[in-house]
Order: structure tokens, then C-alpha cells, then sequence
């Protein structure tokens, strides 16, 4: 199973150029993936960079003919003109899609430049079983709301291996009762470097015996440093960095054959990072 995640930037290429097709031949390129995770899909923002103001999240649906399109909206404002404006994130899979469970990340005051983040969990049918895949972009400009995101991730994902635990009651229509499972892919743009202490917060045990969630890169590396996933060709921002990590349950950890981050692709500010699991 292939799993490719990329903050596309709203398919914003280095060249200053918006091209969400490029950005999936980019994808494609790296991997002949299952499942694609993406960051910063905007609809109706012609205020960004090169931004038409298309909805980005129905183009890359018919861009990936064959593929369950999941939106994950953490940003939903009115534009003026009676539409709405929205921007977030966006699983593309083509294995079945179970389950979809969009979390809202707790948004705590904060006199920084903010936003809306959202965590977005789409249970896939893989030839093992079910798989929860998440994806998240969380804030950049400030390490107390990264500390209360993680800790929102963290509660997602443990009460997600408590509800497979002890299952609920099924029922008919909305109280039916669909596969899940403890094993889980955590995607995304994290805004933070590897050695963060927020971020290595997201690997810590659960008290409940939850499987934690693995750093893919340390798993499969050790403490080889992760390669720069931001910045590479533009750094107005910052030096190259990485940001942009994998985390896989450790139940499913033995079963990851590779992480890559592609370094060479200008589709956006961001660079991909694909996972192989063995499932």
C-alpha cells in the first residue's frame, strides 16, 4: 500500500504558477499511490498567490477519476457575494472508504496570525483489514496552539482505539456501525522541526494501551536526520527544513517497507513524502 501526503500550497509552484494537474503528475511520479493526503485545498480564495478562485477540491476529485474524493474544510467564511470561501484538506483514495470523521483541533486564544485546523480521518479497506488514515495541517505561527492540536490528535486517536475496544450498540440508518480499527496513518504538515518537543509529544504512549504513533522516517532510519521538506527552493521563510512527517501506529510499524521525500519536485513550496506498508 502506497500513501503519498503534500501541502500543495494550493498547487502554487515554485515558478509562481497554480497547476493542480501538474502537482497530481508530480504525485504520480513518486509513486503509483493508493491513497493521497493533501494540505491547503482552497475554494473560492482568489486572494491567494496565482489562486483563480476555482474549487480546488472538486478539480482534484475529477483529476483522480476512480478515487473517493474526502474534503476536509477547516476554514468556511463568507465571501460577501453569497458564496462561501473555504480551505483545507483532502484525502483521494482508491481503496473502499469506510467511515469519514473530521475533527475541529482546539483553537485556544492566541494573539498570533491563526486559523481554523481541522484533523480529517477516512477509514480505508486495505487487504488486511481496516486502516484509519489522518491527515492534519497544523499552526505555524504559534507553538502553544501546535501543543493544544497535538493534544487533540492524541485524544482523536485514542478514543478511536477505545471505540474498537468496546464497539457500540449497531443499528439502522445513522446509528449503523461500520469497520475501524486501531491501526492507524497520521499525514500532514506538522510546522514543526523533527527534535520539537511538541512534536515528539505525538509518539508518547497512551495510559489506555492505545498503539502509539510512530515517527515512519525514525522506524525505518533511526537517528539519521530526516530530509528537508520546506524551503528548498524558496527560502524567504527559512532555511530548508523538515515539517512534513508520517506517523504509523505501532501495530503496523514491522509492515513499513519505505518512507521517501521527494526532493527534486517545484509543484509547490513543499515537498511530498511517501510510505510503503506492507498490507
Amino acid at each position: 500500500m502506497r500513501i503519498v501526503t503534500w501541502n500543495i500550497q494550493w498547487g502554487l509552484g515554485i515558478d509562481g504558477t497554480v497547476d493542480l494537474a501538474r502537482m497530481v503528475r508530480e504525485a504520480r511520479a513518486l509513486a503509483d499511490f493508493d491513497v493521497l493526503c493533501l494540505q491547503e485545498v482552497s475554494d473560492n480564495f482568489s486572494s491567494l498567490k496565482g489562486n483563480s478562485g476555482a474549487n480546488q477540491f472538486a478539480e482534484l476529485a475529477a483529476l483522480l477519476p476512480g478515487y473517493t474524493a474526502v474534503e476536509g474544510v477547516a476554514l468556511d467564511l463568507p465571501d460577501g457575494a453569497g458564496r462561501r470561501r473555504r480551505f483545507g484538506n483532502m484525502i483521494l483514495s482508491r481503496l473502499p472508504v469506510g467511515q469519514v470523521l473530521r475533527y475541529t483541533l482546539p483553537w485556544e486564544a492566541a494573539a498570533t496570525r491563526n486559523m481554523p485546523r481541522l484533523l480529517l480521518e477516512a477509514t480505508v479497506t486495505t487487504p488486511s483489514g481496516p486502516l484509519r488514515v489522518m491527515t492534519t495541517h497544523l499552526e505555524y505561527s504559534s507553538d502553544a496552539l501546535r501543543r493544544a492540536q497535538v493534544e487533540g490528535i492524541r485524544e482523536a486517536h485514542r478514543t478511536a482505539c477505545a471505540r474498537t475496544v468496546t464497539p457500540r450498540e449497531d443499528g439502522p440508518g445513522t446509528y449503523v456501525r461500520l469497520p475501524s480499527a486501531p491501526s492507524a496513518v497520521l499525514t500532514g504538515d506538522f510546522n514543526m522541526r523533527p527534535e520539537d518537543p511538541v512534536k515528539r509529544r505525538i509518539s508518547e504512549p497512551f495510559a489506555d494501551g492505545a498503539p502509539a504513533l510512530l515517527d515512519a522516517w525514525q522506524a525505518l532510519h533511526r537517528e539519521e536526520p530526516h530530509p528537508a521538506s520546506f524551503c528548498i527552493y524558496d527560502r524567504t521563510s527559512s532555511e530548508p527544513l523538515c515539517c512534513d512527517f508520517v506517523f504509523v501506529t505501532q501495530d503496523i510499524a514491522s509492515r513499513l517497507r519505505r518512507i521517501a521525500y521527494d526532493q527534486e519536485t517545484q509543484a509547490s513550496d513543499h515537498q511530498p513524502v511517501l510510505i510503503e506498508l506492507d498490507l
